[in-house]
């Protein structure tokens, strides 16, 4: 299936990277912009993106629809898509890529069908592409042909079989074991901070050998400014995990961990500004806790 213009709600960091490796592909990429900020039509501009007036336009213009949206924000842009092709008569497929839990994939997918819209279940790991860095975008459903067409512009997209909820059932369980980790090195560094005990927990990992450079200097910094965003997907990932029999608690944590952060002023900054250190993240949150370090 050949797809030459693309809708893109909406054009975060992610799915601005995304637009802008299909506009300078040659696809024609558009978006709404209807009710954004400041920032969101500056990243849309920047990454070559046309605007259309209405979510009508862009349904009955796009030949493929991404969903690319906080998770929580999933199931309402589903219903708005839904809603305009049944007004407007269009057929566009759309490529839900949030990370969400399969049972809430199988519910957009419901409402999609009902609308008679292709729908593709669709994930996305690894950083917003850029040249030399790449981002692998998982897909399953009956029909992936559409979102499948876009690895001509470089994109590595990956089918992982006939069935919704493969691609989202993916994305929890890796991410799992990243924004989840992320969540209990923070919450051990902060009690480690609050009780006292950070030099001296810092002297046994060296001890141990453990290596927590990564963590201090990547994991950490870079994420507050996603806290907010990430509550949503660890409360989806623990959604999951409950859907097969394990306990959600896990992740329902890691999700209070970053509600937590996401009361700071650290999650109000934006990727186009410094990273916080990781002294500064740990002093802002053991400070919450009304402890002073």
């Amino acid at each position: 299936m050949k797809i030459k213009r693309v809708g893109i709600m909406s054009p975060g960091d992610m799915g601005s990277a995304i637009g802008k490796t299909l506009s300078d592909s040659g696809f024609d990429v558009i978006t709404c912009l209807e009710g954004r900020g400041a920032l969101t039509h500056l990243r849309a501009k920047e990454s070559g993106m046309r605007n259309v007036q209405s979510v009508d336009q862009l349904v009955t213009e796009a030949e493929l629809i991404l969903s690319v949206l906080v998770p929580a924000e999933a199931p309402a842009l589903a219903k708005l898509v839904a809603g305009s092709v049944r007004r407007t008569g269009s057929h566009p497929a759309y490529a839900d890529l949030n990370a969400i839990a399969p049972q809430t994939v199988t519910k957009i997918n419901a409402v999609m069908n009902k609308a008679g819209v292709t729908f593709i279940d669709g994930v996305i790991i690894g950083s917003p592409p850029r040249p030399g860095r790449s981002t692998r975008i998982y897909c399953s459903g009956p029909d992936t042909s559409a979102l499948e067409s876009l690895a001509e512009s470089g994109l590595d997209i990956r089918s992982l079989g006939p069935k919704v909820g493969q691609a989202s059932g993916l994305k929890m369980v890796y991410a799992a074991s990243t924004k989840g980790i992320t969540a209990l090195w923070t919450e051990l560094l902060v009690g480690a901070r609050a009780l006292g005990l950070e030099k001296a927990l810092m002297a046994e990992f060296k001890l141990s050998g453990v290596n927590i450079d990564e963590v201090l200097k990547g994991r950490i910094p870079s994420m507050p400014r996603r806290a907010r965003r990430w509550v949503g997907e660890m409360e989806e990932i623990a959604k999951t995990f409950e859907g097969v029999g394990l306990t959600p608690r896990m992740l329902l944590g890691a999700a209070d961990m970053y509600r937590l952060v996401g009361e700071t002023k650290l999650a109000d900054q934006t990727s186009r500004e410094p990273d916080p250190t990781t002294d500064k993240v740990l002093q802002v949150l053991t400070k919450c806790l009304g402890v002073v370090k």
